[in-house]
């Protein structure tokens, strides 16, 4: 694994566009409610909010293609589909949610504004970004992503030299699932089919002389270094909330102790510190998502070269409407999509990084569908129809957690390799 000047700044970038507004708000809470447990917490976080995204990257590294590719081993008409509702979901909710988070953490305090002015002033800026795509790479990777970072290893490092380590109770019943799930509200394994494509588009863009292996040793060696910096931030901020546990009301919001923990440790000057992080590290993933959105439908329509104006344009007036809400208004929605997208996100990124004799297009299509129709109890029961997810509860594994899809998509991954592999090997001794 070979690390470069290049690689840094792909490094950089990836994380910048990775760390948005979930990544930066639900990592404190976290270890707020779970005490002693903050570790299973962060365990489980990391799983689905740092492994499975590299994961993710490294497919990306492997493929070479944009989102479409990701899952056309299913079906062209399937991966059409899926790549719909990725970026439908993708620019309506987590995208406009940086700008609400934007609002609440950073301008509010410093202002006292309307939210129609922060969604306006930032969706433009986001526009103006998204246009000059050319450049994605240099503007996140070497300017915004080394702030963000500096902020926030502050904010951690302050938090462990000045508190002791003493923890409050546990307010978890199962820690370690509460983080996998909680992971799920970064949109990180989304993210990472989505800002995987732009990076591959933004690398091509560059026009530089690279092989398919260079190209994906920069791209996995860049994705392990994103991975690694966004595990020890996820880490510290679940421990700085941990550590914090006497400092705050038990019912605080998952911002207000985000903003609380800032002023403990940056003392004055934390409003201004705290606001340039919340703007810096959600505007980047605003940028990418916008711009993955515009890449893909001008992948699909090569004969309209304005087709990526009009997405930006039309992402980033969706980012304005949606954007005034409130943050956890805007969490809530999210749920129902999630329960129902992620687990097919995960399972494709892990077909996609499994090796080529174990991912055949049989393998793709019956554990896809398995995992569709076993996530099925879990979206319903983030309606409020509880009915369906208890009687699932007493014969689906985990579905206790919400993750009733793992033990089913497993076992038909085993299975259907055993007869595919039987089936190859009769045919050869035939």
């Amino acid at each position: 694994m070979r690390f470069t000047k290049e690689t840094f700044v792909t490094a950089f970038a990836l994380f910048s566009l990775f760390f948005g507004a979930g990544n930066l708000i639900l990592p404190p809470q976290l270890g707020f409610l779970s005490g002693p447990d903050w570790w299973l917490v962060a365990l489980g976080f990391a799983l689905s909010a740092v492994c499975i995204p590299v994961l993710g990257i490294l497919a990306h590294a492997r493929i070479q293609g944009g989102l479409f590719e990701f899952a056309s081993k299913v079906s062209p008409l399937f991966s059409l589909v899926y790549c719909i509702l990725i970026y439908a979901i993708s620019v309506a909710l987590p995208s406009p949610r940086t700008a609400a988070v934007t609002h609440e953490m950073a301008i509010e305090p410093l202002f006292n504004s309307p939210p129609l002015l922060t969604s306006l002033v930032y969706f433009s800026l986001v526009f103006i970004f998204v246009i000059n795509r050319s450049k994605l790479l240099d503007l996140i990777g070497k300017w915004l992503t080394p702030a963000i970072l500096v902020i926030l290893v502050m904010v951690i490092g302050i938090s462990l030299y000045d508190f002791p380590f003493h923890f409050g109770g546990n307010g978890f019943q199962s820690p370690f699932s509460h983080g996998v799930l909680e992971g799920y509200q970064t949109f990180d394994a989304i993210g990472a089919v989505v800002v995987g494509g732009v990076i591959i588009v933004s690398i091509n863009l560059q026009k530089k002389e690279r092989t398919y292996e260079l190209k994906k040793q920069l791209i996995g060696s860049s994705g392990f270094l994103a991975g690694l910096a966004l595990l020890s931030i996820y880490t510290g901020l679940i421990l700085s909330g941990a550590l914090l546990h006497e400092s705050f009301p038990a019912d605080i919001s998952r911002t207000e102790l985000l903003t609380g923990i800032s002023r403990l440790t940056l003392g004055k000057t934390a409003n201004v510190f705290l606001s340039l992080l919340v703007s810096l590290a959600c505007f980047t993933t605003a940028v990418g998502i916008v711009t993955g959105a515009s890449d893909f439908v001008r992948s699909r329509f090569p004969g309209h070269p304005r087709s990526y104006l009009y997405t930006a344009i039309a992402g980033s007036l969706l980012g304005i409407i949606v954007g005034q809400l409130n943050v956890g208004i805007i969490i809530d929605l999210a749920l129902p999509a999630l329960m129902f997208i992620y687990p097919v996100t995960i399972v494709l990124i892990l077909l996609n990084v499994a090796p080529e004799r174990y991912s055949s297009t049989l393998v793709f299509r019956t554990v896809i569908i398995t995992t569709i129709l076993f996530s099925i109890p879990d979206f319903i029961n983030s309606l409020g129809i509880s009915e369906i997810s208890e009687r699932s509860a007493s014969w689906i594994p985990l579905s206790d957690y919400s993750l009733g899809w793992v033990i089913p998509a497993l076992v038909v991954f085993m299975g259907t390799n055993m007869i595919y592999s039987r089936k190859g090997r009769n045919q050869s001794g035939g």
